[in-house]
Formats: C-alpha cells, structure tokens, sequence
C-alpha cells in the first residue's frame, strides 16, 4: 500500500489523487438564476444525495481562478434556488459544453442553445432534456478552507415519463436514465448500466450461515 500524507501536499496533488480515487461521482449540472433573469448553467462533480429526510444534496462549486466565486454560487446566495439536472449520457458532450469558462453573467443555455423547462417548485428552469431533474432550496453554506459545500433541500423532482415504471409505488427504472458519473478529474467519463446486484443479508440469514458453515 502507498500511503499520501493529504495534509503536506499542495492543493493540486490532492484534486489528482482525491477525484482519480473516489469514482464515480454523479455529475450535478446546476441551473441557476442571475441578474436579470439570465440562466446559468454549470456541471459540478463534487456532489451527492445526503439523506431523504427530508431530501438533502450537497455540491462544491470551486472558485474562480482569481479566487472569486463562481456564477453558481453566487446566483444561489443571492435567491436561494437552484436545480440540479442530472446527466444522460446522450447529453455528454452539451453537458462538457457549459463547462467552458464563460464570463461572469453569461447564460450558457442562450450560448449553447440549450432548451430549457419552467420549474414547478422553484423559479429556476431545468434543462428540458435532462431524464432527471431536482429542485432545491438552498438549506446551508459550508466554506471549510477555499470549499465551499452548498445543502439543498429538494422541494420536487421531476422524471423522464418513460423512466417511471409506476408512479403510484415510486417505482423507477434506474437503467432508462442512462446516467454518466465523472471517473478522474479531466474528461473521462462512466456509464451506469453496467450493473449487479447483491441482496442484503439479515442477522437472522447471517446466524444461520454461520451455524450451516460450522455443521460442516
């Protein structure tokens, strides 16, 4: 085993090792509101759900490279909405798109003519071919150091119709959403439908193997 001392290493080395290290991470492409009304639009992998109770996702927007916060963070600290659009991987490459570093106040989704859709419990619209889409408000901002972690409580989400195999039981079909994860830190992606599954055992399943293997 090969053993990094995280807190003697300089902030680059550790992205390097930190994001080749910790995958996949699901991507949130977070649309916001700015001044005027304009649509920002921008994918961030530092991100994940927190709970479900209620529902609590978490993402970092990095700061500029003049160290100043990036569009996102700011429009959410100023309305406190935001929607987190959830990645296909037929939109892969408009995805990689807005993660171009546009000027501050740029729209993206005008730039890119990328379609979008109202929201139902925020203000902030979704990206319209997004199979999936999470509308937060804001719960906390967290900056530890130069990160700056942002809670959501999501209000309401929003699925592709033919990824829903039974909406009155919740039941999704995972696969149909075709969802991409961020593998490393620069350009390389993963599917999910490469999938397997391993049932939970119980302790009353657990005592009785460990009873069978101890007969044998």
């Amino acid at each position: 085993m090969t053993h990094f001392d995280l807190t003697a290493l300089p902030g680059a080395a550790r992205y390097k090792l930190l994001t080749a290290t910790v995958t996949p991470r699901p991507i949130a492409w977070v649309s916001t509101l700015g001044e005027g009304g304009h649509v920002n639009l921008a994918p961030y992998s530092f991100f994940g759900l927190m709970g479900s109770d209620p529902p609590v996702v978490a993402f970092a927007p990095g700061d500029r490279a003049d160290g100043t916060p990036k569009d996102t963070a700011l429009n959410i600290g100023a309305g406190g909405e935001f929607t987190v659009n959830l990645v296909s991987a037929a939109l892969a490459g408009t995805m990689n798109a807005t993660a171009t570093d546009f000027p501050h106040g740029h729209a993206e989704p005008d730039a890119l003519g990328i379609p979008l859709a109202p929201g139902v419990k925020v203000r902030v619209p979704r990206v319209a071919a997004a199979p999936a889409a999470l509308e937060c408000r804001e719960v906390q901002t967290v900056l530890i150091g130069h990160t700056r972690i942002i809670l959501g409580e999501v209000l309401g989400l929003t699925l592709r119709a033919d990824a829903v195999q039974d909406p009155e039981r919740h039941h999704v079909d995972t696969g149909a959403l075709d969802l991409i994860g961020r593998m490393g830190g620069r350009g390389t992606y993963a599917r999910t439908r490469d999938t397997f599954v391993i049932d939970r055992v119980s302790f009353e399943d657990w005592q009785r193997a460990q009873a069978d293997g101890d007969r044998e």
